[in-house]
């Protein structure tokens, strides 16, 4: 029988300069890297950042470009409760929680897998939640052409739970319109009564 073998691509470089960093942040905390338990955290912790950070190497528009097709349909189309999880700018502390994605087709459509990989490409990078619902927005503006797009946020934010505030149940909620979604009242309640719908 073989032995377990899980197979990693990683920036070999970076992630031995970030490890180095994190021994010295242990270090500044009192703790010592040579113990059992800590002996690897510094190249775990190097390479979930990289993870965490790996969308920064990722041109969303592509994403959509690779599976683009021209349809005549002009009806809205949702993703919602896609997974989103990032990383806070101001305290790299994660905020996590889900995002609805519509658009409203003018002769392109795209894979449906393509909108959470956009939002994937988006929130693996420091970010701020602000910042990230306006740029999953114009990706999809600007690549698709559509009628309209509409970006939903609800998010948990770890700074606002761990640390400062302390308010353990609150939630962010972000949004950005373009087109219909923003000049048409009747269709952005049909979104935000679809997306927000349980």
């Amino acid at each position: 029988m073989a032995l377990y073998a899980r197979e990693e691509r990683y920036d070999e470089d970076a992630v031995q300069r970030m490890a180095k960093a994190y021994r010295e942040v242990l270090e500044t905390c009192g703790e010592d890297p040579q113990r059992e338990g800590l002996l690897k955290t510094p190249e775990r912790a190097a390479k979930a950042m990289a993870v965490l950070t790996s969308g920064m190497d990722v041109d969303p528009s592509e994403i959509l470009k690779s599976a683009l097709f021209h349809e005549p349909n002009d009806e809205m189309v949702l993703v919602k409760d896609i997974e989103v999880y990032s990383l806070c700018e101001h305290h790299m502390l994660p905020f996590f929680g889900k995002a609805h994605v519509a658009y409203i087709p003018d002769g392109a459509i795209v894979g449906l897998s393509k909108i959470p990989r956009v939002v994937d490409a988006y929130s693996r990078r420091l970010q701020v939640q602000e910042r990230l619902t306006e740029q999953i927005r114009d990706c999809i503006q600007e690549t698709l052409q559509p009628k309209g797009v509409a970006v939903v946020l609800e998010a948990r934010h770890l700074c606002m739970q761990m640390r400062g505030v302390e308010k353990q149940n609150s939630i962010t909620t972000t949004s950005a319109f373009t087109g219909l979604f923003l000049d048409d009242p009747r269709t952005r309640r049909e979104f935000m009564g679809l997306a927000l719908s349980t």
